[in-house]
């Protein structure tokens, strides 16, 4: 049975008079109901990042709470594993429908949880419908018995067949509450699993959400459960119940996890830091790179994986791109509304303002440069920092090395190709890369040159993480694993190949000796080559 939510829908007028935690207010208490945790449990108060304001009284999980959730999944997954494929695909259909039809309540939530503006929610809500459409209408053909080529042509009958891995545990972050928490949830699903998820408790209320509408949607009860809590005491638990791991998160919190998941023997699918760089070369058309810098650096204040920190620019071009920018930069709208008339909304924690502070903070004493912005702006709201850009940052720099995760960036200017793409790989990263130039030929031979596993051209991040037909993932200590395409559905299923063998097995007939058996092979095995055979 779904929860039902009252109808908030408002003019964009109303709603961008309206305190966050208001509209927020009648959702939590109902959506908080769907956490697995006692009734007497420990509670945990979320607040608005852009006033402090309270949103979510939240039920706290226990390792009691997490064992209960994965014996309800694993209960609940034993019939949709049975439930043939085309049916499960229904069932995200509908909920790419639902998404769609109550967006405005989803955009309120994660504007709420998150300090985000309402253009970067949107894009959450846009991601959602792509994933589930995709998924939707790919799983069956993915999933499908395949026959595969046998030993021998006609005598050995092959199949592939996938299977559910069972119960997968997904644990998603604070930064994109809504798109993380559903978006790797729903192949999860579709490949007959049953999933348990910790979102961050901040943004707990839009992963709950997704829920929610999926339980709308037709999904059946249990398959999708919620546990809230910090990592460090239900982590644990998560790993002992789990038949696959999916997290998203920091570099050295995913090492963790690998390890443990490789201690189990089961696999995983990172996505972890970036120290993203874009390339403008000394053909791009300027005004485009410049406008597509802003959204590479500065979408959801810079709380991106596949953000931009580093950006490279050609000598030639260097100071008529960065006063291009620098006027783009000046001109952000910054704020919390409910209306999309904003362009940077607020950090979402006290810990990533200091980060952000301390890395301009430390570069800034070491001789950097500040183009714009620089400090933070207790004037809109306790988390806000404006959009910043450094010039001659250097090695001995925090902000050099270090991903930021928020609205820092950093330019430099470079003379070759060769020097650029040396720069830009000089990380232990290798997430996601962008390009520009008016060459499309030019920039795709270069991305290729790029250690990332996404590389856009003429475009911030938004062309290649849209392209759920590909894989989306990280090189090096960005991440193991991929998102989207094949892969990212896949990867939550075992492969089981069946061969069965008729009329001759793989020893000699009756009165042939091994040796004219071996011979006879061997002639077959030449035949087999030139006759195009694989």
């Amino acid at each position: 049975m779904s929860i039902e939510l009252p109808d908030l829908t408002m003019n964009d007028e109303i709603r961008a008079r309206q305190p966050f935690s208001a509209l927020a207010a009648a959702r939590a208490p109902q959506l908080a109901m769907r956490i697995s945790a006692a009734p007497d449990a420990e509670r945990v108060i979320t607040t608005a990042p852009h006033d402090g304001s309270i949103v979510g009284d939240l039920p706290v999980s226990t390792r009691e709470d997490v064992d209960e959730a994965f014996a309800v999944a694993r209960q609940a997954q034993r019939a949709w594993a049975a439930t043939p494929v085309r049916k499960r695909a229904r069932v995200i259909a509908r909920f790419h429908d639902l998404v769609l039809q109550r967006k405005n309540e989803i955009l309120d939530l994660i504007q709420v949880e998150n300090g985000k503006t309402r253009r970067d929610a949107f894009l959450e809500v846009a991601d959602i419908a792509l994933t589930a459409r995709y998924y939707a209408r790919t799983a069956p053909s993915l999933l499908k018995t395949r026959r595969r080529r046998g030993a021998f042509p006609v005598i050995t009958h092959t199949t592939e067949l996938r299977h559910p891995k069972g119960v997968v545990t997904v644990i998603s972050p604070w930064n994109y509450p809504f798109s993380l928490a559903a978006g790797d949830t729903i192949p999860a699903l579709l490949a007959g699993n049953a999933v348990v998820q910790k979102p961050d408790t901040q943004t707990a209320l839009s992963a709950l959400w997704a829920v929610d509408l999926m339980y709308e949607a037709g999904l059946p009860q249990g398959l999708w459960q919620i546990v809230v809590g910090p990592g460090r005491v239900l982590g644990d638990a998560l790993m002992q119940g789990s038949d696959y791991m999916m997290f998203t998160g920091s570099t050295n919190s995913g090492k963790g996890i690998a390890g443990d998941a490789g201690e189990k023997l089961i696999g995983a699918s990172l996505e972890l830091g970036g120290k993203n760089a874009m390339v403008v070369l000394d053909d791009a058309d300027l005004d485009k790179a410049a406008e597509g810098a802003v959204r590479a650096c500065f979408s959801s204040t810079g709380q991106l994986c596949i953000s931009i920190e580093r950006l490279y620019v050609h000598r030639s071009v260097f100071d008529e791109f960065v006063k291009r920018f620098l006027r783009r930069v000046e001109d952000m709208q910054l704020g919390a509304v409910f209306d999309f008339s904003c362009d940077m909304g607020s950090l979402t924690s006290r810990s990533q303002l200091a980060a952000v502070a301390g890395h301009v903070d430390d570069a800034v004493a070491k001789g950097a440069t500040v183009l714009a912005g620089g400090r933070a702006r207790p004037d809109l709201g306790p988390l806000f920092y404006e959009p910043t850009v450094l010039a001659g940052v250097t090695s001995e720099m925090e902000c050099y090395r270090e991903e930021t995760f928020g609205p820092l960036v950093s330019v430099y200017p470079f003379d070759s190709i060769d020097e650029a793409v040396r720069r830009a790989n000089d990380t232990t990263y290798g997430l996601n890369a962008s390009v520009w130039t008016r060459n499309g030929k030019r920039g795709r031979a270069l991305a290729a040159r790029l250690y990332a596993g996404t590389v856009n051209v003429n475009e911030a991040f938004a062309a290649a993480w849209g392209s759920v037909d590909a894989p989306m993932g990280g090189m090096g200590e960005s991440g193991l694993g991929r998102r989207h395409g094949a892969e990212g559905l896949l990867k939550y299923t075992e492969a089981q190949t069946i061969a069965h063998q008729r009329v001759i097995g793989f020893r000699p007939p009756a009165r042939m000796s091994y040796p004219l058996w071996a011979g006879a092979l061997t002639a077959a095995f030449v035949v087999m080559k030139k006759a195009g055979m694989k």
